[in-house]
């Protein structure tokens, strides 16, 4: 096989990989289904925990560490979530998230700096939430939007990434580890 004709290929092998990489689809609830244990929101935020985190900036630069003391209470299919943060930095934060069970695995939520409401489904071991946060950033405020996944990993240990982005554009991620004493 001649130069040219190799380059070509490998040059066409190149594209089509790129190209079926571009296409793959984002995941969804779905896709964990089989997945366990089984996530049930009711009874994983149901008493104390505790959550240990960090924002990256899109580059994947830590930018801020912190601490959540949490503590959910349910009656029946509502819920609160009371979330205390604590920032490395000593800044203290409290977001009281109003929750809801819709049954089969969908839920929603709202909280005062929510825009809207938060809209969640969970599949096997999964949930992604999605909403907008109304953030303070340097006196103002500035909506974004969040593409939050969390995965449990055993009774007791629950994982949490989330992607913040605006106009569609990343701008950073949040990844936290729950604790269920």
């Amino acid at each position: 096989m001649s130069l040219a004709r190799s380059l070509s290929w490998a040059a066409t092998a190149l594209l089509a990989a790129l190209l079926a990489t571009g296409c793959a689809s984002a995941p969804t609830p779905a896709d964990y289904a089989r997945e366990t244990p089984r996530l049930d929101l009711r009874r994983y935020f149901d008493g104390p925990l505790v959550a240990h985190g960090v924002f990256t900036d899109r580059g994947g630069k830590v930018l801020r560490r912190f601490t959540v003391q949490l503590r959910g209470t349910w009656d029946g299919r509502q819920g609160v979530l009371e979330e205390d943060f604590r920032y490395s930095d000593g800044k203290l934060e409290r977001r009281v998230w109003r929750l809801e069970d819709l049954g089969d695995g969908r839920y929603r939520g709202r909280a005062d700096d929510v825009i809207g409401e938060a809209v969640g489904v969970a599949a096997g071991n999964a949930l992604n939430w999605r909403y907008t946060l109304a953030l303070n950033v340097d006196g103002r405020t500035v909506e974004v939007q969040f593409d939050d996944w969390m995965y449990l990993v055993d009774e007791r240990v629950m994982l949490n990434k989330a992607a913040m982005s605006k106009f569609g554009i990343f701008l950073g991620e949040v990844t936290l580890a729950f604790y269920k004493p």
